[in-house]
């Protein structure tokens, strides 16, 4: 297949700038797989789709605040640290800019120009261009990010230079957000509040967790012209014994398993995919490029938001809406155009869909 038959026409004013007024007001289309017919409600109506004893998985992760706005120590120049992950200790991985400018051995200062919080040296760059980087005080490295770290934004959503707001820094995080370690939102969760949660506990769904650390490849364009070829990018996750018990169970039993997110599917299919279909607790990376056609072993159900045209997360939610076939992705785009006529909101901030 190629990635330009995932393409389609979204007008830009489709594109959610800011979240609903309340987390549980969004929308929510529900596609059913077996006819790809679709249903239009609210979020909230996810609680009646739900039945006793199925598992719902959410990811935990948290995004920091990791954009770092500074300038060099042997020049007036400006420079902008956009953190990835953490290498070891005290060394972190980054996207920086000005990117040709910053050579090894460089020093970055963040922070107050008289007296730096935060201090780092260029130890490397990778061939993608990413900076290893050392901190000099790595005890104080997360309480300094906090203070002066800016939370990062799809670059979809337009703040200007100003960058993220304080209603970002609340909405932009899910509300079981716990385990930091992301650059971007699980933002199917998004639209979870407690309220919904304890609808769901009262009637019997059981709420388990994974951990899967958003990493900025999820933004970036897919540059192959054949999706066989597209080199996916790697992220860090965890399953714990207790998810991965009532997994077990679930499965045993015949019950539903509804992925909260693409980044919960991947954690789940990796789990899967590596035990040859067992399902054990353990942590690990995962490259995993879910596209049609592909055979799921664990999700049964996926809520999910609406995602950008030639996309890997299009490409995904495609192969679940036929699994094992290639169908998915003419449904999945009459559903978007389905939606598109019906003014949903996409993207980060936009509406939900439950794929089931």
């Amino acid at each position: 297949m190629r990635v330009s038959d995932f393409d389609f026409e979204l007008p830009g004013e489709l594109i959610a700038q800011h979240p609903a007024p309340e987390r549980d007001g969004s929308r929510l289309m529900q596609f059913d797989r077996s006819t790809g017919a679709c249903r239009h409600g609210r979020f909230i109506d996810l609680v009646d789709q739900l039945q006793p004893g199925e598992v719902l998985v959410m990811n935990d992760s948290r995004v920091i605040p990791a954009r770092l706005l500074g300038r060099r120590a042997d020049s007036p120049g400006r420079v902008e640290l956009l953190l990835l992950e953490e290498a070891r200790p005290g060394c972190w991985w980054a996207m920086v800019r000005p990117g040709k400018r910053i050579r090894p051995g460089a020093v970055l200062r963040f922070g107050a120009e008289e007296a730096p919080e935060m201090v780092c040296r260029v130890l490397e760059k990778n061939p993608e261009g990413h900076a290893l980087v050392e901190w000099e005080d790595p005890g104080s490295f997360w309480g300094a990010l906090q203070r002066i770290g800016r939370l990062p934004l799809p670059p979809y959503i337009e703040r200007g230079d100003t960058g993220a707001t304080g209603e970002d820094a609340v909405r932009y995080q899910t509300v079981y957000a716990t385990r930091a370690g992301s650059v971007a939102a699980p933002t199917a969760g998004l639209h979870f509040t407690e309220r919904v949660l304890e609808a769901l506990r009262s009637k019997g769904v059981r709420l388990h967790r994974v951990t899967l650390h958003v990493g900025a490849g999820t933004f970036l364009p897919v540059k192959a012209d054949e999706v066989s070829d597209h080199v996916m990018h790697e992220e860090r996750y965890e399953l714990g014994e207790e998810t991965a018990q009532a997994l077990r169970e679930a499965k045993a039993s015949g019950r539903r398993i509804i992925a909260v997110g693409t980044t919960t599917m991947r954690v789940l299919e990796t789990v899967a995919g590596r035990s040859g279909g067992s399902i054990e607790a353990g942590s690990g990376r995962t490259r995993i490029f879910i596209h049609p056609p592909f055979r799921f072993r664990l999700v049964d159900g996926l809520l999910t938001n609406f995602h950008l045209p030639r996309s890997t997360l299009l490409m995904l939610i495609s192969a679940f809406a036929d699994p094992g076939g290639v169908a998915g992705r003419e449904r999945i785009l009459a559903a978007y155009a389905e939606a598109i006529r019906e003014r949903y909101r996409f993207f980060s901030y936009g509406d939900a869909m439950f794929l089931h």
